[in-house]
């Protein structure tokens, strides 16, 4: 699939390797990158409203993904997510997804699942 060139995804997740891994390796599938260290710091950002698809981890410090999630739709902003966690729980999954996420993929992830989720989430 070809990438529209502009379209930014924005990183959201506390784990500082994942922060600087991720950005790389979406940059390959040709979208721009902004990564946020916790969902107050993306939320306080310029970022927000230019935002084509989030990647957002679960369990944060803090504010976590689900609840960055239902404060963006209380703000008005339809930006698909696609959730990332460490957590193997299936039963977790269910109810983000019927919240609207994209895909909720489980660390460690392959390329391949990153790239077709966000091809789901921006295509």
């Amino acid at each position: 699939m070809t990438k529209s060139h502009g379209q930014l995804v924005s990183v959201v997740d506390d784990d500082e390797s994942v922060r600087e891994a991720l950005p790389d390796l979406i940059r390959i599938f040709g979208f721009d990158v902004r990564a946020f260290s916790s969902a107050t710091e993306f939320l306080d950002s310029e970022w927000v409203g230019r935002t084509d698809c989030l990647v957002l981890d679960v369990a944060m410090p803090g504010m976590s993904g689900p609840e960055l999630q239902e404060e963006l739709v209380k703000r008005g902003e339809t930006i698909p997510i696609v959730f990332i966690t460490a957590h193997k729980d299936e039963n977790e999954r269910g109810p983000l997804l019927e919240k609207g996420a994209v895909a909720c993929l489980f660390k460690p992830f392959s390329d391949i699942a990153l790239e077709e989720a966000l091809d789901l989430a921006l295509g």
